[in-house]
């Protein structure tokens, strides 16, 4: 009764102060107005009130008091936007806001899609990540962080994605070497004409972005053109001084730091950056040693410019960037009946394996905006890579047969022999046992490359026009050398010192001249894009044989490569309505062909079609596509269980097909003024790549072919699904990926033990918790369900996946 009597008398005081207070309701979309933006984070300055939008990107702020107000809108990979707001007693105040991506900011040199909001003008098949799909699982490990883009294929190899080996629509993964890899626009991989196989690789916990663009649009980015292209966008300037700093810790000694800071002022900005991380590693070596690594990244940005209401826009920016990696790595596995009893063990012989290797990257950028119409780019690029990968090579019994050590793992007839015995440092014989190569390499690359764009109308039609150049240089320098070992009780004793340049002591280069026009030409709904690139290359030798050291030319000998080529394309695209889109192409594949006279240019002709659909938080694609080889190359590397001569060679007819799916949505996109949101998405890509003529490869993981062989290490079938559940104050995620079996060498017909990898599911998850609109606590886990899994049999014997590991930190901006 007498609470009944309170409530009676001192309601109508509750509901009259309510009734002085006002709201704010709103919708956030991105500036194509096509998506909504779930995640959003909307607050008040100088006080406690905020939210976040939910899935369809509306928000409420409730019991706001009267008054002038500074509202905020931020989100990552966003500018921010701040909004003067008169609220009066009582009143809802409706806004709706519109965020632009700050890579749609960037020159057209520097990225290929401008973002979310530059999907839809690109006829073909596109991918984007944005900084808030990396930063949901705060992934070091490309291959992971590629999982929810369809028509991927990998190969993993160390667990950690040091050396990632990525193919796109079933080019091939050896060391990524078939596709066009850019960091910022520019050619990345040490030498990408004479050397492609890219041991180096971009640090992705330091990118703000990935795009992934296949198909004909890609011509523009060669010169690997059959598959696709690949942008790791780097942390871009802020708009204010702002910056933040991760620090992540867990399981296997694992570290990872990464803090930048930067500003924008009216004439100058600048960004200092690290990213620095590591690991103890997860195998056991035989008798204790070290299996990790650990890689620094350094990065400085500095830009000088126009005031923006300059007749002529201009402005110029440096980026200066370093990379040092020591990482305890080998290319020895175990033989199968080890792998099945601990998959996570080293053998002793490889206790001496190292990788060292140093990075450094120089850019020069110049931007000209003479008008709404005309823009030119033009960016100087120079990188260095210094690598040299100690490691075993060779296993010598006492009757003096010496076993190649992919040899030795893949055969098991002699398992039980000497040569074993010594390999896992259960035998002391010998003085000359073990042989380890020292694979010391230097590369360069250096060019310059422009992009005149212009952008008009003329009545109803509008009109697009690239036209790009690119003068490149790049060369690969080998000079290398073999150490004698003994095994004594465990430990390998060096027994001979090998001499520099007595083994591989070459060099390769190229000279590439490179040109493209491409042409959007859109008439109502209608888009057609025809395209055209031009390559004049020139790649060489200069071998100077094991005998000359001291490269005095004696034994100098030598080869040389000249191709000239056409590279057409024309993609179409018919636009239903603002939703969905209809889009197909044509164009032609091309890969350099090396410096042996005998190779020939790798050509093909590639199609696809392809439906897409976008609105607010629901979008997909479905694409069809067929690659027709009239001549695949396959490359001699030690990473894919060959010789590593890296030589390439002619492999005939193929022909690659499949299809890509991708579709998500908000399961809350219905609940306006929901406190959370539910993002789900499915990413699915089926790949049949079969060899169309047979013949004997010289290269060892292929051997002999016979037409109607389907590729290795391509699996036919692969699913991703993420989900995730997003508040204001916390996140969770949940990522699972589904891997199908994969031939280990080119077969048919039935897939035979031994010569395959099992069919697998990991399942990643990963969390966040908003203490301060400024300081998040963060974790993950890798490989939740600790699922034990074959990566891959080369490139000498069973490898491993990672197992479970467990990592949390925290994270703050300001």
């Amino acid at each position: 009764m007498k609470k009944a009597l309170f409530t009676l008398l001192f309601l109508p005081i509750f509901l009259a102060v309510n009734a002085q207070n006002g709201a704010i309701t709103g919708a956030v979309k991105q500036s194509d107005s096509l998506n909504s933006l779930p995640g959003v984070n909307i607050w008040i300055d100088n006080t406690a009130i905020g939210t976040v939008t939910n899935g369809s990107g509306n928000f409420i702020l409730r019991d706001v008091p009267d008054g002038n107000y500074m509202l905020t809108a931020s989100s990552i990979g966003y500018l921010t936007i701040k909004k003067n707001i008169s609220l009066a007693a009582g009143e809802t105040l409706n806004l709706e806001l519109v965020m632009k991506e700050t890579i749609s900011t960037l020159e057209e040199v520097v990225v290929m899609t401008k973002g979310f909001s530059g999907l839809k003008d690109i006829p073909g098949s596109v991918q984007y990540l944005s900084p808030k799909d990396i930063r949901k699982f705060s992934y070091t490990d490309i291959n992971r962080a590629l999982r929810a883009v369809p028509g991927i294929n990998m190969q993993e190899e160390d667990g950690f994605g040091l050396r990632p080996n990525i193919g796109l629509r079933g080019t091939g993964v050896e060391r990524s070497s078939k596709i066009t890899i850019m960091e910022d626009g520019v050619l990345i991989a040490p030498a990408p004409y004479a050397d492609p196989a890219a041991y180096y690789f971009p640090t992705i916990g330091r990118m703000q972005a990935i795009e992934i663009l296949k198909g004909n649009s890609q011509i523009k980015y060669g010169p690997y053109t059959t598959g696709g292209a690949i942008n790791l966008i780097t942390t871009q300037i802020p708009e204010n001084f702002s910056g933040k700093v991760d620090l992540i810790g867990g399981s296997f000694g694992g570290k990872n730091l990464h803090t930048f800071a930067g500003n924008t002022h009216k004439h100058i900005a600048y960004l200092a950056e690290t990213f620095q991380y590591g690991s103890d590693g997860f195998k056991s070596l035989d008798g204790g040693g070290d299996t990790g690594f650990d890689k620094k990244d350094y990065m400085l940005k500095f830009r000088v410019n126009t005031g923006p209401e300059a007749e002529i826009y201009q402005s110029l920016s440096i980026k200066i960037g370093q990379a040092r990696e020591v990482s305890n790595e080998t290319y020895l596995g175990l033989t199968e009946t080890d792998f099945h009893i601990d998959p996570y063990r080293r053998y002793a012989a490889s206790q001496k394996d190292l990788m060292k290797t140093s990075h450094s990257l120089f850019t020069l950028t110049h931007q000209a905006r003479f008008s709404d119409v005309i823009e030119v780019a033009t960016t100087a690029y120079r990188t260095d890579f210094s690598r040299n990968w100690y490691k075993l090579d060779k296993v010598r019994d006492s009757s003096g047969v010496t076993n190649g050590i992919a040899d030795l793992l893949e055969d098991t007839s002699i398992h039980n022999d000497q040569a074993y015995a010594i390999l896992t440092g259960s035998s002391s014989i010998g003085d000359h046992t073990l042989f380890a190569k020292a694979n010391n390499r230097t590369y360069y690359g250096q060019g310059i490359q422009s992009v005149l764009s212009l952008d008009f109308n003329t009545q109803n039609i509008s009109h697009y026009i690239n036209l790009g150049i690119r003068l490149h240089h790049d060369q690969a320098d080998r000079f290398q050398w073999q150490d004698e070992y003994s095994m004594n009780e465990g430990i390998m004793m060096l027994t001979n010192s090998g001499i520099p340049g007595t083994e591989s002591n070459r060099i390769e280069y190229a000279d590439a001249m490179a040109a493209y026009l491409q042409y959007k030409l859109k008439l109502g709904n209608f888009t057609a894009t025809p395209g055209i690139r031009y390559e004049n290359i020139t790649i060489g030798r200069k071998d100077f044989g094991k005998s000359d050291p001291g490269r005095t030319g004696i034994d100098l000998t030598g080869g040389s490569n000249q191709v000239d080529v056409i590279i057409p394309g024309i993609g179409l695209d018919y636009q239903f309505n603002k939703y969905v889109s209809t889009f197909a192409g044509v164009h032609k594949g091309f890969s350099p062909p090396g410096s042996r006279d005998e190779t020939v240019p790798e050509e093909s002709v590639n199609y696809e079609a392809g439906v897409r659909y976008t609105k607010n938080s629901m979008s997909g694609q479905a694409i069809l596509f067929f690659n027709d080889y009239s001549n695949l190359l396959g490359t001699d590397l030690a990473a894919s269980g060959g010789g590593g001569t890296g030589d390439l060679f002619n492999a005939g007819e193929v022909q690659s097909k499949g299809l890509e799916l991708q579709v998500s949505y908000d399961l809350l996109t219905s609940r306006e003024l929901s406190a959370f949101s539910l993002p789900v998405s499915f990413v699915y890509t089926y790949t049949d790549a079969v060899f169309q003529t047979s013949f004997i490869s010289s290269f060892e993981d292929w051997g002999t072919v016979t037409a109607g062989d389907h590729f290795p290490y391509l699996a036919n079938h692969q699913f991703t699904f993420l989900f995730g559940m997003e508040h204001r104050k916390f996140s969770l995620n949940l990522s699972g990926r589904f891997m199908d079996e994969m031939r280990t060498s080119p077969g048919q017909g039935e897939f035979h033990a031994g010569m395959k990898t099992d069919s697998y599911f990991v399942t990643d998850a990963s969390a966040s918790y908003l203490l301060h609109k400024n300081i998040a606590l963060f974790a993950n886990i890798i490989n939740l369900t600790n699922e034990v899994y074959v990566a891959a049999r080369r490139p000498s014997g069973l490898r491993p996946g990672m197992p479970r590991a467990v990592n949390s930190g925290l994270k703050v901006s300001f």
